[in-house]
């Protein structure tokens, strides 16, 4: 199948999201779709997924035009939209999923799981998948997740299929699972588009590529005939840093320290501490405990042993509050589910955290709150339209910047950042790593905590590399490498006169 837009352009009120795109894909082909978040991407596949309606343009399927009011119509087609957040039932087995809205029943009414969880075979034998159709899908990694989702796909004969930020949430081994699913659809016939800012992903599976920039289609062309470099420059306009960010900065008293902190099964004697103006990072595999180490530390992962010191005071965070009260702040890796609230707007989002300083006798001061935010807005570099608008409006990557704003406007002593540019284009993701380092240069204990080890290499002073919950080793400076980072996290030991020890 061939799949052609021409023309594609769409506003909201006097934005101009789309400019006249044109966009192809066929079959057998894995074209990916680039671009800096609020490039248009999003709006452009849910134009062709029939969730969004274009103000004009055209869309044809070899050759027959055609237009999609609904995504139901959108699938009919043959074109399957498998969303970052996934739609899968946690509580139903893999082919309750699969069939979920298209049930198949006997003749005296009952489900016919039998004949469903044969379907199901059939579309995993096509996809080269080993997988048992009663499986509970919460009984599945990551990347089985999205194996699942492209497989009711298929199901539902779709012959193109668009997978946005596919690989988020995935690490190496289920990436490379996805993508080996991904090559064996191609071999068959299968048009994939494929929606990313991990360029190296790019170039690892993507045959073709598409760049939109500010509504507008910049560059297109084969995937074998570029780099990484030419691909960001195209998506921010300018050439992207990838020199190391460190700085010479001079380090102020010790904020923040641990002593021996555990917790069962996520961390176990973990020590570190953290000055005014360092940047600290904490990087592994996963499951290495990071996350759950530094809930804690907040006060929103449970008991742990172990002591904490703040500026050389012995404290006991036992809730969120308490742990801003202090002053130590948190961006959550999963902003959808930790970082945002979806009920409120973007103004609100932005500024929750200091709500209660900017209460007078109950009553907020907006006048206040909305000065505060402005100004973090305006140093962020957050695009949006109204700051009363839905927050479900922005970019991911400038959701990310509205969860920064609001701990910016907190003045943390201690900030904590885990995988900060989880999501973010190249453009957005330097506009973050600027706000890390001046906050450092302000004299703010921050804490980087990062699955991509070139993030940890860039930004930070020294490196705590965990290996099942505890610290495997530390690095810093030049010793902060690729090859370092990987074998502590893989349970080495720092490389000392040649010799590898295995932990």
């Amino acid at each position: 199948m061939k799949l052609e837009m021409r023309g594609i352009y769409k506003s909201f009120g006097a934005n101009d999201v789309l400019k006249n795109i044109d966009f192809a894909v066929s079959g057998g082909e894995i074209c990916a779709l680039l671009g800096e978040n609020g490039a248009g991407k999003s709006t452009l596949m849910n134009i062709l997924g029939g969730v969004l309606p274009a103000d004009s343009g055209g869309i044809s399927l070899d050759g027959q035009p055609v237009s999609f009011r609904t995504p139901a119509e959108s699938l009919n087609a043959g074109i399957g939209f498998i969303h970052q957040e996934l739609n899968l039932v946690n509580d139903l087995a893999i082919f309750e999923n699969m069939f979920i809205g298209r049930e198949l029943k006997t003749k005296s009414g009952l489900l016919d799981s039998k004949t469903m969880c044969g379907r199901c075979r059939e579309v995993f034998r096509r996809m080269d998948v080993d997988l048992d159709p009663r499986t509970m899908v919460r009984d599945l990694d990551a990347s089985y997740k999205q194996i699942v989702e492209i497989a009711r796909a298929l199901l539902m004969d779709a012959s193109i299929i668009i997978m946005d930020e596919p690989t988020t949430s995935l690490t190496d081994p289920e990436i490379d699972r996805v993508f080996d699913m991904m090559r064996t659809l191609q071999a068959q016939g299968v048009a994939m588009v494929f929606i990313s800012h991990k360029l190296k992903e790019v170039m690892a599976v993507c045959t073709r590529y598409t760049v939109l920039r500010d509504g507008a289609m910049v560059a297109s062309g084969q995937v074998e005939d570029t780099n990484v470099d030419e691909l960001a420059r195209h998506m921010v306009g300018h050439e992207v840093r990838t020199e190391s960010l460190r700085q010479e900065r001079e380090l102020g008293p010790e904020v923040l320290r641990a002593e021996n902190l555990s917790q069962d099964r996520y961390f176990s004697d973990v020590s570190f501490s953290v000055r005014a103006g360092e940047v600290l990072g904490f990087t592994g595999l996963l499951g290495d405990g990071r996350s759950e180490l530094f809930q804690a530390v907040f006060g929103s992962g449970g008991k742990y042993h172990g002591q904490l010191y703040l500026e050389g005071q012995p404290v006991a965070v036992h809730g969120t509050p308490q742990a801003v009260a202090l002053g130590i702040g948190y961006v959550p890796r999963d902003r959808k589910e930790n970082g945002i609230i979806k009920d409120l707007d973007i103004l609100e989002n932005g500024s929750i955290v200091t709500w209660p300083k900017q209460s007078r006798l109950g009553f907020l001061d907006w006048n206040q709150v909305r000065e505060d935010f402005r100004r973090q807005a305006d140093g962020l570099k957050i695009k949006m339209g109204g700051e009363k608008e839905a927050i479900g409006s922005l970019s991911g990557g400038n959701q990310q910047k509205v969860v920064l704003a609001k701990w910016l406007n907190a003045g943390p002593k201690v900030l904590i950042f885990d995988n900060p540019t989880q999501g973010v284009d190249v453009g957005a993701k330097e506009d973050i790593y600027d706000t890390i380092l001046a906050l450092a240069k302000e004299g703010v204990a921050v804490v980087v905590l990062s699955s991509e080890a070139q993030e940890i290499i860039r930004l930070c002073d020294r490196a705590l590399v965990l290996y099942h919950g505890r610290v495997q080793g530390e690095l810093s400076g030049e010793e902060i490498t690729d090859q370092e980072i990987m074998r502590l996290a893989t349970g080495g030991s720092v490389q000392n006169e040649g010799v590898q020890q295995n932990g």
